[in-house]
């Protein structure tokens, strides 16, 4: 099985800490070069100076509520250093709450983050991946996408609007050798979960580890993923094996899911 990244470019957005981090070590450790997109510069240079792997890496310093900018910034990074062969599209999501009550500036700052920032970035890598006849297009979602999530209304809303997309544009783009997958990441060890666990404590006036037992309780493994499990999915599906799969939504849940 062929899963080596050698001579391949990565852009991984998100990718100071948790999923995020994970995959860009992992394709590091294939044999990818890196390109880093957060809104932390320190974090940023950390990560990449921990990074596996004999390829050089670089940074982009931008966040994904400043749109204009992160597009600035992607436009003249892919000028300089592009072609490149694999996103990660990811980013945080919105604040828990219910639906009912979200108030439409919600709505609008989680499509512009998690929609219009992922239409951003895979346009501009497409004209290279078109030309490479090699490309990889990978979203971090949600497992909302097929069981919406009690809580996360403005979540809900949009991530399955990402996944529409991303399924829109994997059959447009399948000719040119690219393809256009979503990870859908259950619960998963990182510092977004457990600040959802507590915003979900305070509100009900309980500890925090009442509601990370409520939510183990409904996954069949029995335990949190850890964000080098999900890392794992995005490195296989951005390698040269994963070349006939494509418009797919892949569950990492532990069984938690009681969809198909």
């Amino acid at each position: 099985m062929n899963l080596d990244l050698t001579g391949k470019k990565a852009i991984v957005c998100g990718s100071t800490q948790g999923i995020g981090r994970a995959a860009a070590v992992e394709l590091a450790s294939l044999g990818s070069a890196l390109t880093l997109v957060a809104r932390d510069e320190s974090s940023l240079e950390e990560v990449r100076g921990s990074l596996p792997g004999n390829a050089a890496h670089d940074t982009v310093c931008a966040d994904f509520d400043e749109r204009g900018d992160l597009q600035r910034k992607i436009v003249a990074h892919v000028e300089e250093n592009g072609p490149f062969h694999i996103l990660v599209n990811n980013s945080g999501g919105p604040p828990p709450g219910e639906i009912a009550t979200a108030d439409s500036e919600a709505f609008l700052k989680a499509f512009s983050r998690l929609l219009l920032c992922n239409q951003i970035m895979a346009q501009e890598v497409l004209p290279g991946m078109k030309s490479e006849k090699y490309g990889r297009i990978i979203n971090i979602i949600s497992t909302s996408v097929k069981q919406p999530i009690p809580n996360l209304g403005v979540s809900n809303t949009t991530r399955g609007a990402v996944a529409s997309w991303a399924k829109t544009l994997s059959r447009e783009v399948a000719p040119f050798g690219i393809t256009v997958n979503n990870i859908l990441p259950g619960t998963t060890n990182t510092g977004r979960l457990f600040s959802l666990f507590q915003e979900m404590a305070d509100k009900r006036d309980v500890s925090s580890d009442v509601i990370a037992n409520e939510w183990k309780s409904e996954i069949p493994a029995g335990r949190i993923a850890e964000p080098e499990e999900i890392a794992c999915a995005i490195a296989f599906l951005a390698s040269p094996a994963a070349a006939y799969i494509n418009g797919i939504n892949l569950p990492i849940d532990g069984g938690r899911l009681l969809t198909l």
